[in-house]
């Protein structure tokens, strides 16, 4: 009876021991949210993020940043359990500048990966692929500035003054004349001047004039002789200015980046072009933003733009209005990924998030959505 006891007892407590588990299981499966009740109640981790303005990447719209890589960070946000606080930089030198320090805790922004740069900050896994590309003004060069220009280097417009002073000289010499020979002639100076020198100009650039001769067969002979003057003037004026024409088109063409030898390129300051181009030895402009460097280069302060192939691409597209064009193909390949200080926690999880959404296909939907199907 013992026995018999003691097994009556062990299976009560299988018995009880079985119902509670069941119970338990029901009951998290009726409330899923209970067995979690106490990591949804941990506060998220709040995380300052510097920002550089780049569309289509970092937009400022509303006092809001929206962009492909704002997107893609808020992503990273709700994996991660963060929350950033957006503080905005002057120039990508600045915002590295801040991460190194720690002055922030991530760098998010289309930020190339360099040598350089990975010795002060830390890298994630890249996200985007991009390079360097040219922009130039959409207009033609020939402008008469530039044939001006063209026209004094090669010494022309001295010529073209000295033929004026000849005109002018021929003009007082023939109004002396007619003053003392013709009783007809206007007796006021500048209307005998004035009437003169439209003949003598009428000759140099028609060769015809309706002059009265007063000199006979001799008066023919000088009258033939500067017809032939006039005709050899214009045939040099015309051949000068459109030598020029030629030369200043042909130079100030930029098809590649071999084009760019002896221009003025103007770059973002603290850029990867600015670093590029002045290895290059090509003299450069820098700029603070991407609306300044347009600005600068429709104003014809730079010949040309060297900045990141994506940002210039969105530009042209978006905005069809502006008087620049893209030339040649991407060149000088590079990667963007966003930037934390070295040693920081939050590289590790950040990275394994981009790899994640690298598999999934979020990217690439970020891609299309910014950029269409044409990358």
């Amino acid at each position: 009876m013992k026995k018999h006891g003691v097994f009556e007892s062990d299976c009560l407590g299988w018995v009880t021991r079985t119902f509670w588990i069941v119970g338990l299981a029901l009951l998290i499966g009726l409330f899923p949210g209970a067995g979690q009740a106490q990591d949804q109640g941990a506060p998220s981790r709040q995380v300052t993020v510097g920002v550089y303005e780049s569309p289509p990447f970092v937009i400022r719209e509303n006092g809001q940043y929206a962009g492909m890589a704002i997107e893609l960070w808020e992503s990273l946000e709700d994996k991660l359990g963060l929350t950033s606080t957006y503080r905005s930089y002057a120039s990508y030198r600045k915002l590295i500048e801040a991460v190194g320090s720690g002055e922030i805790d991530a760098a998010v922004t289309n930020l190339t990966i360099t040598r350089q740069r990975a010795q002060s900050i830390a890298f994630t896994q890249p996200w985007y692929d991009s390079g360097l590309r040219i922009m130039t003004p959409s207009k033609g060069s020939g402008s008469f500035e530039n044939i001006i220009d063209g026209l004094s280097d090669s010494g022309h417009l001295t010529t073209f003054a000295w033929l004026l002073i000849l005109a002018l000289f021929a003009t007082v010499i023939i109004t002396l004349l007619d003053r003392r020979l013709d009783n007809e002639f206007p007796r006021k100076w500048r209307e005998g001047l004035a009437d003169n020198f439209f003949h003598t100009m009428s000759i140099l650039t028609t060769g015809k004039t309706t002059h009265k001769n007063l000199f006979g067969w001799v008066g023919r002979i000088w009258s033939a002789l500067w017809m032939v003057l006039g005709v050899a003037i214009i045939a040099y004026v015309t051949s000068s200015i459109t030598s020029v024409m030629t030369t200043t088109s042909l130079t100030s063409q930029i098809h590649s980046l071999s084009d760019l030898s002896g221009k003025t390129v103007g770059v973002l300051g603290g850029s990867v072009g600015e670093d590029y181009v002045q290895n290059l030895g090509i003299q450069t402009r820098n700029y603070a933003s991407l609306d300044a460097s347009i600005q600068g280069l429709t104003a014809g302060e730079v010949d040309a733009l060297v900045g990141d192939a994506p940002v210039l691409e969105y530009f042209a597209h978006s905005q069809p209005g502006q008087p620049v064009r893209l030339v040649g193909a991407v060149f000088h390949p590079d990667k963007y990924g966003f930037g934390f200080p070295l040693q920081s926690d939050l590289l590790r999880p950040v990275t394994l998030e981009l790899l994640g959404l690298h598999e999934h296909g979020d990217i690439r939907k970020l891609r299309v959505k910014y950029f269409g199907n044409t990358r």
